[in-house]
């Protein structure tokens, strides 16, 4: 301890008097470790963090597995209620399983109605997730019907920004959907399942719900019995679907279970993402460690009779490295506490600009393991950056090194190499690191022009939320949307309106159909698309075009005969050799009427930009969609769309006052243009494009520097070469090529080693990318990336090489 106390009050006192190299060492350093800081405390809160469920490992999601022939390409699926209830009464696997759906209440009496997104979950809920209320208690096995079902629990967030974080919220009553529910409880800030939920409510099944096997709308919790181990559940569970698909093979060939741990369940699709972010800063690091290193090269270069000295005087190899060492480690410390500041604003940022991208956001921080981390990444990055130096100064020859100053050549072609070494690894890495940004910036640009199927420019769009208590039936329903769109459509500035169950682009419902001339099939095996509830005027408005037949049209009413529109896909699949146009089909959820194909409009993509599934597609109008047999006519959250001459936000106050006109009690939020909701589905590659791209910056900057160091010192190192050239005959022409080609030699080796290293690590970023190959060649060798890094080479170079030029040989060789 002496000894390490006496190396750093020492490595202290020579950085010191190096003020402009320990300033520029601690930013570079501050700038890799800082880099690593922020990207690594979102690893460690998404990843690493236990979730707050108390113990995770037996905590799974099971979800349905469909039919391949309906469903082709889709892994998992909801659950129907009938088939949960024979899991949990067949299984011997799990402790207990939960239920859960998604809902949405109006919260009215007291003031502007809002619209809050909530969750009907079983009683066992809570309890197989160990989930404790802040305040009050959860829901109790009573509570799940009968009448008993008015009550609920409140989020966090809902009791805080609703409430003021009043404990004595729990008692109160809470009017939903005109109806009083008793507030029971509070959760804390951690629970967040399912992440949309802002309340919970009693799942309450009537008879006639718990026996739907066809529908498929519920998600499901389990917990493993102990010692029992998820290859043995999935196991039980295949048990379990074959033995069900045999008794109701009606509704069930074809489906089966899958079982998904918790936290793989909850960050399964981020996790990819996430370690390339962190493989990307790794290699910042590296790059950094390596332009300290050739500072530190250069440094302790010029101390070469310094340290012979100390070796002469006894001092042993190892003393030296540690010397050496010792200064670098403090180095990185420094760089270490400036980069806890450059992490503190950049997770600053993720939160401010990511925070829909990632789960768990509220979570990440600069917390005790991070800062754990932070501090072994210092001591690391400062032997790293140290060790290759003090090696190679401590084995120098000590008679030669004495007589440095003498008259004789002090320079040195062993650390040119080594230095130029350095060079060609940071080339490399940021050759990586450009790459892949340059893959992930062309696959969001093709993705950005891909025709979605409708033109969303100057369209503004805005969820419009019908309560349960506000109309009773399909017809009266449709009479409102056609209220607001007659009055919408009376604004200035708009030329269509019309309104959609679920928006393109976002997935929504898939259903079995039955086609006329077509063999009859049990509803498992009947072919599914995608199905969505549309208003006259949305085609229209969307610039959906008619290829045949008619659009819908204000006169499909109730009570007028069953019409449906399809598009190009599905007419394309079913009539592939003649109009599907006059032809009939049935819904098979909704199996009273045979429905006729009157219209056939182009292919929209349902489900993402990336995504061909969906893209078969019905449309049913609004007013025909009463009569569902498995139970009473439901009110939907439909989305109206706007097509306006100008911009569409400066019609926003006006289209929500339009609606709220005719009914007060509507809430309309998730006002948006339609370009911005496009956006908003990219949101997660363009999170991953940006991250890379500017990891991708930061390591040119470094590498830059790097270059620029190493040919500077070597043209100051190098000057009686440069004045014997000059002395010779040779001109600044010869100088300037001399200096340029041996900044660009390391250059071009590091760009074919990070050519290779590229294509091998291409294949990583695979399923993030789309349209793009990840051997893509015009990536690799564009002017984005690799004529890119000549030129900063080339930049970097010029400089020096200038310098060069105007070296005296006159005075180069009387220093001599």
């Amino acid at each position: 301890m002496t000894t390490m106390m006496q190396n750093m009050q020492f490595a202290l006192r020579q950085l010191r008097r190096s003020p402009g190299f320990t300033l520029v060492a601690v930013v570079i350093m501050a700038l890799g470790i800082g880099a690593n800081t922020a990207i690594f405390s979102v690893v460690h809160a998404v990843l690493l963090e236990p979730l707050p469920f108390g113990d995770i490992d037996p905590l799974v999601q099971v979800w349905h597995t469909p039919p391949q022939a309906s469903f082709p390409g889709m892994k998992k699926f909801s659950v129907s209620p009938a088939n949960f209830l024979d899991w949990q009464k067949q299984s011997a696997a799990f402790e207990k399983m939960a239920l859960y759906s998604g809902t949405r209440f109006d919260v009215t009496g007291a003031g502007k109605p809002e619209a809050v997104t909530a969750s009907s979950v079983s009683p066992e809920f809570f309890p197989v997730l160990g989930a404790k209320p802040l305040h009050g208690r959860t829901f109790l096995s009573g509570e799940s019907g009968g009448g008993h079902d008015r009550v609920v629990v409140l989020s966090y967030k809902f009791w805080q920004t609703h409430y003021g974080a009043d404990a004595g919220a729990v008692g109160r009553t809470i009017r939903l959907d005109g109806e009083p529910y008793t507030i029971v409880g509070v959760m804390g800030p951690a629970m967040t399942k399912p992440e949309f939920a802002q309340m919970w409510v009693p799942l309450a099944l009537t008879p006639a719900e718990k026996a739907v096997r066809s529908e498929h709308n519920f998600r499901v919790l389990g917990k493993m019995k102990p010692g029992v181990t998820l290859k043995q559940a999935q196991s039980e569970m295949d048990t379990i679907s074959q033995r069900l698909e045999r008794a109701y093979p009606g509704d069930d060939k074809g489906w089966g279970a899958l079982v998904v741990p918790l936290r793989e369940e909850t960050v399964g699709d981020i996790r990819p993402a996430l370690l390339m972010m962190l493989g990307a800063v790794a290699f910042v690091l590296l790059i950094a460690c390596a332009n300290v290193a050739n500072l530190v090269l250069a440094r302790t270069f010029a101390r070469r009779k310094e340290i012979a000295i100390r070796t002469a005087m006894g001092a042993t190899r190892p003393r030296i490295v540690q010397q050496l060492l010792s200064e670098t480690v403090l180095l990185a410390l420094f760089g270490g506490v400036v980069g806890l500041v450059v992490a503190h604003f950049g997770i600053e940022l993720l939160l401010k600009y990511f925070a829909d991208n990632l789960p768990r956001m509220g979570e990440i921080g600069l917390s005790l393991p991070v800062l754990a981390f932070t501090l072994a990444v210092s001591v690391v990055t400062g032997i790293l950056s140290g060790l290759i130096p003090a090696l190679r100064m401590s084995k120098g020859d000590i008679n030669e090194a004495l007589k440095q100053g003498l008259g004789r050549t002090d320079a040195d072609g062993g650390g040119r190499g080594m230095r130029s070494a350095l060079v060609v690894m940071e080339v490399a890495l940021s050759l990586v690191l450009l790459v892949g940004a340059g893959l992930m910036i062309r696959s969001l640009w093709k993705l950005q022009t891909i025709d979605p199927g409708f033109d969303e420019h100057h369209v503004l769009t805005m969820s419009v939320k019908v309560g349960k208590k506000q109309f009773t039936s399909a017809d009266q329903e449709a009479q409102f949307f056609d209220q607001v769109q007659q009055r919408v459509r009376a604004l200035p500035g708009v030329e269509h309106a019309g309104a959609v169950d679920d928006l393109p682009l976002v997935g929504g419902s898939n259903q079995p159909v039955a086609i006329e001339g077509h063999a009859a099939a049990s509803l498992s095996e009947q072919p599914e698309v995608s199905v969505r509830v549309a208003t006259a005027g949305y085609f229209k408005t969307m610039r959906i075009p008619l290829l045949e037949g008619r659009d819908i049209s204000a006169d499909d009413t109730a009570n007028s005969a069953p019409v449906v529109v399809i598009s190009q896909s599905m007419a394309k699949q079913f009539w592939p050799d003649g109009s599907p146009v006059g032809h009939h089909l049935k819904l098979s959820f909704y199996p009273d009427k045979d429905r006729e194909i009157v219209g056939v409009v182009g292919d929209v993509k349902q489900d993402g930009l990336d995504s061909s599934v969906g893209i078969a597609t019905l449309y049913w109008p609004l007013a025909q969609t009463s009569g569902a047999p498995a139970g009473p006519w439901m009110p939907r959250s439909l989305s109206l769309v706007v097509r306006t001459a100008g911009e569409p936000r400066t019609l926003a106050t006006a289209v929500t006052a339009a609606i709220q006109e005719i009914n007060k009690d509507v809430p309309v939020d998730n006002v948006l243009t339609m370009e911005e909701f496009v956006g908003e589905t990219l949101t997660q590659r363009s999170f991953n494009m940006q991250l890379l791209a500017i990891f991708g910056l930061l390591a040119l900057v470094l590498c830059t520097g790097g270059i620029y160091s190493v040919l500077a010192y070597s043209v100051r190192r190098g000057m009686k070469e440069i004045g014997l050239r000059i002395a010779f005959g040779a001109t600044k022409a010869d100088v300037l090529r001399v200096v340029v080609a041996r900044g660009m030699k390391p250059t071009v080796i590091g760009i074919a080693i990070g050519l290779i290293a590229a294509i091998a690590l291409g294949r990583v970023a695979t399923s993030m990318i789309y349209g793009v190959s990840s051997r893509d060649l015009a990536t690799f060798t564009s002017t984005s990336v690799t004529i890119l890094l000549m030129l900063v080479a080339l930049g970097a170079s010029i400089f020096p090489a200038l310098r060069a030029t105007r070296v005296d040989p006159l005075v180069v060789l009387r220093d001599e």
